[in-house]
């Protein structure tokens, strides 16, 4: 089952920049849950990386692992009767 959340909004330049700023900061430092298990009767310590991202007025919590898939696509569109239309589509993805 998939459960989506999206929030669509119009920012200020200024307003965007801080929440990509933090956004790359739940992935450089990562919330982080520690789990405990045993390996071949040893015992360890393991650390699963939780990150929060803020979805309109929702937060989600994700675990995203250390290689994350990046897909950056950008258009260009120009129209004489609907102007010009510039858009950056970023997507992040993973199995956590």
């Amino acid at each position: 089952m998939a459960q989506r959340t999206t929030a669509d909004e119009t920012l200020p330049r200024q307003e965007l920049s801080a929440y990509l700023r933090d956004l790359a900061t739940e992935f450089e430092q990562g919330g982080g849950t520690t789990i405990q298990g045993e390996e071949q009767g040893e015992e360890t310590v393991q650390r699963e990386e939780t990150i929060t991202v803020p979805v309109g007025n929702k937060d989600v919590s994700l675990h995203p692992p250390q290689n994350v898939d990046v897909s950056v696509e950008v258009v260009e569109r120009s129209s004489m009767l609907r102007g010009d239309r510039e858009t950056i589509d970023i997507e992040l993805s993973w199995k956590p």
